[in-house]
């Protein structure tokens, strides 16, 4: 980057702001693509369960191995909360190697545990606190740069930690059978460093009041109503009916991604390896739906979008409950998939939508505790089920259930605050 005599940047990788922006974008993308390995987890669950049952000689439960799961994405959720402020403090330069560095340091750290308590220590909690200190910046750095198409930005930004699992699903696959699944956390950990750190050096935020060439905002269709800041914000309905969407889809959607691979060969009876491409494949459409949805939260409005993911979830949970068959697991997974990561674009374009930026990182932090009450709430409900049950299929009628309940509340308080007020 390139700095002015008043010392603000006025050039990104040798490129005018309006082009830069774009370059940041697209770092912040590949970061995402590194940090969201943790989208593979269901790949991990069989050679865990082995690992920990027939090598340690434990007794594991479906809880058990999906407890580090649930950890990492809670940590990560109330990590972002924690830390947004120093975003501001420190710039998303620092703030993102930091978390890089940390996350590749859960991933070795679990490469030596030999309980599952130990793991979710050290995947879970050092992993989980890097992934929410760097994910953090990495969002409010495209807030920050597009006001003007910040759904499509921060879809794009995000697009990585969606898309991550159709490439890291199948390496984790490929270094499981070739050097045993401990090895493969040390694998994944040196190479998060190596890729994340050195592209968040050209991180920054743009110079104070700067904005896009012709952008108008006076003459957009939907402004943000109120600039508020984070105390000012928990006042709102449209915080509280944000955050209780947010919940709801984030359980929807985590039960579903830690439980694909089961699920396929369990319920479904596909071949272990087909379950596991599968997992790559519904990666796909979870980095597609936060490219899809959030260009429908710019052109459409969050609540709208909102009620559309819900009626999406109730229709592909409901079709896996009253027909468990190959055709169906896949769609209906695909559809997940999509709306999980949709979310991940909705929910920081309304709180930037509905809220503003001022104090975006500390807002967005206590949106994104939804995502960390889903992340415990979703893969522990799916554990006690298959624990209680036998199998996963009782999953589905909750899915169904919750859905329901997230259009209506959408419905009524997912509307932008007028004036912030209550």
């Amino acid at each position: 980057m390139h700095h002015n005599q008043a010392g603000e940047v006025s050039s990104l990788l040798g490129m005018p702001l309006e082009k830069g922006r774009w370059a940041l974008v697209t770092v912040g993308l590949i970061i995402n693509l590194c940090l969201g390995s943790v989208y593979s987890w269901s790949v991990f669950v069989d050679p865990l369960t082995t690992y920990f049952s027939v090598d340690l000689h434990q007794t594991v439960t479906a809880n058990d191995v999906l407890l580090p799961y649930s950890v990492i994405l809670a940590v990560f959720a109330v990590t972002m909360a924690l830390t947004g402020k120093y975003v501001e403090i420190h710039g998303p330069r620092k703030t993102t190697i930091a978390g890089c560095i940390l996350t590749g340091l859960g991933w070795l750290l679990a490469s030596t545990v030999s309980s599952t308590t130990m793991l979710s220590v050290m995947y879970g909690v050092i992993g989980g606190i890097g992934i929410g200190i760097a994910y953090g910046a990495t969002v409010a750095v495209a807030a920050r740069w597009f006001p003007d198409r910040r759904g499509l930005a921060i879809g794009l930004t995000v697009f990585g930690v969606g898309f991550s699992a159709f490439i890291t699903a199948n390496l984790a696959g490929y270094f499981i059978a070739a050097y045993g699944v401990m090895n493969t956390f040390r694998i994944f950990g040196i190479g998060i460093i190596i890729i994340t750190v050195p592209l968040a050096l050209p991180f920054t935020f743009p110079p104070a009041g700067w904005k896009p060439a012709g952008w108008n905002p006076a003459g957009e269709r939907e402004q943000v109503t109120c600039e508020c800041n984070r105390r000012e914000m928990v006042r709102t309905p449209a915080f509280y009916g944000l955050w209780m969407c947010y919940f709801i889809a984030c359980i929807a959607g985590l039960m579903a991604v830690s439980i694909s691979k089961p699920v396929g060969t369990e319920v479904v009876g596909i071949e272990a390896g087909l379950a596991t491409v599968l997992v790559g494949f519904f990666a796909v459409f979870n980095g597609g739906g936060r490219l899809v949805l959030g260009v429908l939260t710019d052109r459409l409005n969050p609540g709208n979008t909102a009620m559309i993911s819900f009626v999406l979830i109730a229709l592909a949970s409901v079709a896996m409950w009253q027909v468990p068959v190959a055709g169906v697991y896949i769609i209906a997974f695909a559809v997940l998939w999509g709306c999980l990561g949709g979310w991940l674009a909705v929910a920081p374009t309304a709180t930037a939508s509905y809220f503003g930026t001022g104090d975006y990182p500390r807002c967005y932090g206590v949106v994104f505790l939804a995502f960390g009450a889903g992340a415990i709430a979703g893969p522990q409900l799916a554990g006690f089920i298959r624990t209680t049950t036998g199998n996963y299929l009782g999953v589905f009628p909750w899915v169904f259930f919750l859905a329901i309940a997230g259009f209506i509340i959408a419905f009524i308080l997912m509307k932008p605050p007028v004036g912030g007020k209550l």
